[in-house]
C-alpha cells in the first residue's frame, strides 16, 4: 500500500483552480519531491493531504487513511514541517520538544525521554533558548518536533527556504537519516538541486497539474540523455565545428556565438566524444574546453513548464 495516494485531487476558489486533478503515488520509505514555481499548487496539495484544507474533488489517502473521512487517524500518522518555523524561540530546544510531547498527550516522563532521544539524534545539544540557534539548527528543531510520535509519513513544505548552503546541507543529511529509518517523506521545493539530492521520484507541478513525473534520471533523459559541450578557439570556425559535432551527435548542435560554445545531445558518450575530437583535430579546429554532462533538473523544469505554458 502506498504511503500517499491521490487521484484527481482538485481545489477551486471560485472559478480559479489551485489544483486541477493531480495524481500522486508515493511508495513507503521513499522521498517524493513536488517541484514547481510559486503558485503551482504545491502547498495547497500538502495542506489537503495533511487535513488542513478540504479538497473540492478527487480523493486522497495517507498512511492508508482517507484524508476526508478519517482525518484524526491521518493526523496521528504524519508529521508536518511548514514554511515557517513553529518553535518557541524563548524556550530551549529541550523545553520545546517536551512541550510538543505534552501537546501530543505524552506523559511528562515519556515526553522528557523522547526529547532526550531527538536532541541526540538531530545534534541539538545547545542548552540556550532557540532564538540563539542558527537557521539550520532551528529547522532541525522543527524536524525533531515533527517526529515526536515517530510518524510514518513526514511532509516538508519548502524546508530550506532562506537557509545558507551549510544549513541546507544539514537539513538534507537529517532527511536522509529519517528515510533510512523507514520514514516516507513528501517534499515540496523550488530548489531543483534539493530535489535532485533527496528525491527518489519527482512530480513536476505547474498551474495545479502534474506535467511530468519520474526519477530524476528519467526526467533528465527526456531532454535527450547526455550532452557534449565544447568551446571552440576560433569563432570563425564555429559553423564548421557545429556541423562536425552534429554529424556525430544524436541531434543537431546548438551554437552560442558570444561564448564560442557548441553543444549537442549524445547517446554513446565516450564513443561520441572520441569521434568528435578526432574529427575536429583532423579538420584543424582547436578546442579550448570540452565536457560531457547530464541535463540538469533546471533544464528539465524550464523545458517542461515552458512547453506547458505554450500549450495553454
Amino acid at each position: 500500500m502506498p504511503a500517499v495516494l491521490a487521484h484527481g485531487l482538485r481545489k477551486t476558489y471560485g472559478e480559479k483552480a489551485a489544483l486541477d486533478g493531480i495524481d500522486l503515488d508515493v511508495g513507503r520509505g521513499t522521498v517524493c519531491g513536488l517541484l514547481g514555481p510559486n503558485g503551482a499548487g504545491k502547498t495547497t496539495a500538502v495542506r489537503i493531504l495533511t487535513t488542513l484544507l478540504r479538497s473540492s474533488g478527487g480523493r486522497a489517502e495517507v498512511a492508508g487513511f482517507d484524508v476526508a473521512t478519517q482525518p484524526r487517524q491521518v493526523r496521528r500518522s504524519i508529521g508536518l514541517v511548514g514554511q515557517q518555523t513553529a518553535v518557541d524561540e524563548l524556550l530551549t530546544g529541550r523545553q520545546n520538544l517536551e512541550l510538543f510531547g505534552r501537546l501530543y498527550h505524552l506523559g511528562a516522563a515519556a515526553a522528557r525521554a523522547r526529547a532526550d532521544e531527538l536532541l541526540e539524534r538531530f545534534g541539538l545539544e545547545h542548552t540556550g533558548p532557540a532564538k540563539e540557534y542558527s537557521g539550520g539548527m532551528r529547522r532541525r528543531l522543527d524536524l525533531a518536533a515533527s517526529m515526536i510520535l515517530a510518524p510514518s509519513v513526514l511532509f516538508l513544505d519548502e524546508p530550506t527556504t532562506g537557509l545558507d548552503p551549510r544549513s541546507r546541507t544539514e537539513i538534507w543529511r537529517a532527511v536522509r537519516d529519517l528515510v533510512s529509518g523507514g520514514t516516507t517523506v513528501l517534499l515540496t521545493t523550488q530548489y531543483l538541486e534539493e530535489a535532485d539530492q533527496l528525491a527518489d521520484r519527482i512530480s513536476v507541478i505547474d498551474a495545479g497539474r502534474v506535467v511530468a513525473e519520474g526519477t530524476p534520471d528519467q526526467l533528465k533523459s527526456k531532454l535527450g540523455g547526455d550532452r557534449l559541450d565544447m568551446v571552440i578557439h576560433d569563432p570563425g570556425r564555429l559553423a564548421e565545428a557545429a556541423a562536425i559535432v552534429g554529424g556525430v551527435a544524436a541531434g543537431p548542435a546548438e551554437v552560442d556565438h558570444d561564448t564560442r560554445h557548441v553543444s549537442a545531445p549524445v547517446s554513446e558518450r565516450v564513443q561520441a566524444l572520441t569521434k568528435v575530437l578526432a574529427a575536429l583535430s583532423a579538420a584543424g579546429i582547436e578546442v579550448e574546453d570540452v565536457a560531457l554532462r547530464r541535463p540538469t533538473l533546471d533544464e528539465v523544469f524550464l523545458n517542461l513548464t515552458h512547453t506547458e505554458g505554450a500549450a495553454k
